[in-house]
């Protein structure tokens, strides 16, 4: 049995704090549990000392109920708490849920309180949500063991959609918009501060319940990136949805703030890119989590593909359809030869075409609607088909030979889906649901949603699991010029161009001289991160007179500019020309570990922010998936008439900066090399910062 199972299946739950005010935090959830009718023993706990509680007899303590109680619900003054949590353990309970507020999200005291909560709950094998939570639901069983206004006026119905949220306003208004959809629900739970048991648990507790189909998950913050994948992971490996919802941005750290890779992490692009490698999708609002919800809720199984064939009585819903499609990488093929002549024998007065325009003429031709929509998936060589029949659905008794007709057209096509855009009543929406349809009012969102749904599918096709790193057997060396850090990339195996650090004048001609003309300089010093910023790059230089007049001047404008930086001398370059650039870094974040980062780069790179994440290390192919995810992939294929880059080197380059980043996690905060030129022939870091982790700032949890 799954550790969380006694709090959303229990025999017995006691309600510690109860009252006999219906209203009141500790009156609400024996009320609900007794209005939903729930089947398990109900033991009210009040210190008061009241013979019965809301017609229920009632306990001074629970210690004195002599049954075994698998849930216990705390909802006391938080003086009390730690003494019921207490009794609870003495008493053999399995599960408690704490309501009470006032603990770490106050404080220092209450950080300490709530630490001694999850010793007590650790030392008798008993689990804690909480504190300050809002409570769980299992509507199948009636157990609403909440405190939740929500529920005065609506109650969630069972079904197969399970909710993991830290947010217990979130939780409630998810579940009160599924509710009013008509959407069932397995589970929902929210974990309030997580001192025990968090939102990672509870996903890879959905994973394996028999009970739930879709996960939806909202976070505000995740403490433990291992675990988080690991459930997300699961639930892909049992076939289970995960619709995604993150609220607020990580913050990664000064450190790595001050590079490009660590400023671009800073929104959400790290956890987007975890999600993506463990098969989930992000949505943006609870409308979309639970669009996508519905569809997978409903649909036999994910897209199989991303062909779609558009049936419509609205020539603009149509192209509204195809419009919403194109971004999403869905699209409305040509139909075959075989398909139009089906298609014209139904309806010989409409354009054969994808989406096929109906008119409204459909509705003088018997059986128009199911014959035409019959056609498209016998014949239309397509993926999913949709079905806009505008507000047929409204009235239940004209429509139920088509609804029959629509429930034995996807039993017949098993291997496609079936997705009807109309206004319908809920019994309606929910039978053809149960039959398979997909019933969307709104045609946008309803190609929103087959387009997660189809991102999904992909993803499962790549799932990565993250392997612990294993660290490099020698120490970081120096990094902190351009020319260290350069240096340590170099002895990885990327391709840095054969430079020299020069502290005088003579030494920065004599270095030139050797590399060969034109060169380029730079300053060079640990204190000056980007240097174009002052004018501390100079290029084209042709002579020896050139490149001694720009270290005399480059030394004059850091002291203009940084008179406070430390400053080594000068960077004697070779002048590389054409080229693709683009930058590739590594952020080692906080919760997920090293992430490498790619996309378009040089000193535009933050305001087009054209960039892509993946886990470190990277294979050749997950090298490759990141660079096409990125529009730098159209400069590197060769663009207006320019050669092609070598995208082998770059994918190299990728795979070394990858290990590099794995072997030294413990190190590193964040590397930028930007520009990384990807020429016809090769690349080259033509620029490189390496920070590393602070030593009190927290070890990357893989």
């Amino acid at each position: 049995m799954h550790p969380l199972h006694p709090f959303f299946h229990p025999r017995s739950v006691a309600i510690i704090g109860a009252s006999s005010d219906p209203e009141r935090i500790g009156g609400r959830p024996l009320r609900f549990l007794i209005e939903a009718g729930f089947a398990g023993a109900l033991y009210p706990v009040n210190t008061a000392g009241h013979a019965e509680l809301q017609g229920r007899r009632a306990y001074k303590t629970v210690t004195d109920i002599t049954e075994p109680i698998d849930h216990a619900i705390v909802a006391v003054p938080l003086a009390a708490v730690e003494q019921a949590v207490a009794d609870c353990a003495r008493q053999g309970v399995k599960a408690v849920q704490v309501f009470t507020a006032g603990f770490a999200e106050a404080g220092p005291e209450g950080a300490a309180l709530q630490g001694r909560l999850v010793e007590i709950a650790r030392g008798a094998g008993m689990r804690l949500i909480g504190p300050n939570a809002l409570g769980l639901i299992n509507p199948a069983i009636g157990l609403f063991a909440t405190f939740s206004t929500l529920l005065n006026g609506l109650k969630p119905g069972a079904g197969r959609i399970g909710l993991a949220t830290q947010s217990g306003a979130f939780g409630s208004a998810t579940y009160g918009a599924a509710a009013l959809r008509g959407l069932g629900l397995s589970v929902a739970v929210a974990t309030g501060n997580e001192a025990d048991v968090d939102v990672a648990e509870c996903i890879a507790y959905l994973a394996q319940d028999p009970g739930t189909r879709v996960i939806c998950t909202a976070l505000e913050a995740c403490r433990d990136g291992v675990a988080l994948r690991a459930a997300l992971l699961a639930a892909a490996d049992a076939g289970k949805p995960v619709v995604a919802m993150k609220i607020g941005r990580s913050a990664l750290g000064a450190a790595a703030a001050a590079t490009h890779t660590g400023g671009l992490a800073g929104n959400d692009a790290v956890f987007d890119a975890v999600l993506e490698e463990c098969g989930a999708v992000r949505a943006s609002s609870i409308d979309e989590m639970l669009d996508i919800a519905q569809y997978c809720d409903a649909a036999a199984q994910l897209p199989t593909g991303p062909r779609i064939g558009v049936v419509t009585g609205s020539g603009g819903i149509g192209v509204l359809i195809a419009d919403e499609a194109e971004p999403l990488d869905l699209s409305l093929p040509p139909l075959p030869e075989k398909a139009l002549r089906a298609l014209q024998a139904v309806l010989p007065f409409a354009v054969p075409a994808n989406p096929f325009d109906t008119t409204a003429q459909v509705t003088s031709v018997p059986q128009g609607i199911e014959r035409t929509v019959g056609a498209m998936l016998a014949e239309g060589g397509c993926d999913t088909v949709i079905a806009y029949l505008a507000h047929a659905g409204l009235s239940p008794q004209r429509f139920a030979g088509t609804e029959a007709a629509l429930a034995a057209l996807a039993a017949q096509h098993p291997q496609q889906q079936l997705m009807v855009v109309m206004l319908a009543t809920p019994e309606v929406q929910q039978r053809l649901a149960a039959a398979g349809v997909v019933v969307f009012a709104d045609a946008s969102r309803a190609v929103r949603a087959l387009g997660a749904a189809w991102s999904m599918r992909q993803r499962r096709a790549a799932l990565h699991r993250v392997a612990p790193p294993v660290p490099a057997a020698t120490p970081l060396p120096a990094v902190a010029t351009e020319a260290q850090a350069k240096a340590c990339l170099a002895a990885a195996g990327l391709p840095v161009p054969a430079e020299h650090a020069c502290a005088n004048r003579a030494a920065a001609v004599q270095a030139a001289d050797a590399i060969g003309y034109p060169v380029v300089a730079k300053i060079l010093s640990a204190d000056i991160t980007h240097k174009t910023e002052i004018g501390g790059v100079m290029l084209h230089l042709a002579d020896a007179d050139a490149v001694g007049q720009a270290f005399d001047e480059l030394l004059r404008r850091a002291a203009l500019h940084r008179p406070d930086a430390r400053v080594d001398g000068v960077l004697i370059a070779p002048m590389l020309r054409g080229g693709v650039e683009t930058i590739a870094g590594v952020v080692n974040d906080p919760t997920f570990g090293p992430m490498l980062m790619f996309g378009l780069g040089g000193i535009a790179t933050e305001l087009f922010r054209d960039v892509a994440f993946a886990s470190a290390p990277l294979t050749p192919a997950r090298a490759n998936a990141l660079i096409d995810r990125t529009r730098a992939r159209q400069l590197l294929a060769g663009w207006r008439g320019a050669p092609a880059a070598d995208r082998a080197a770059l994918v190299q380059a990728l795979v070394k900066l990858s290990e590099f980043a794995a072997a030294h996690a413990h190190e590193l905060a964040a590397v930028d090399i930007n520009p990384l030129v990807v020429r016809e022939h090769g690349c080259a870091c033509l620029d490189a910062v390496i920070e590393r982790r602070s030593p009190l700032s927290p070890s990357p949890t893989p």
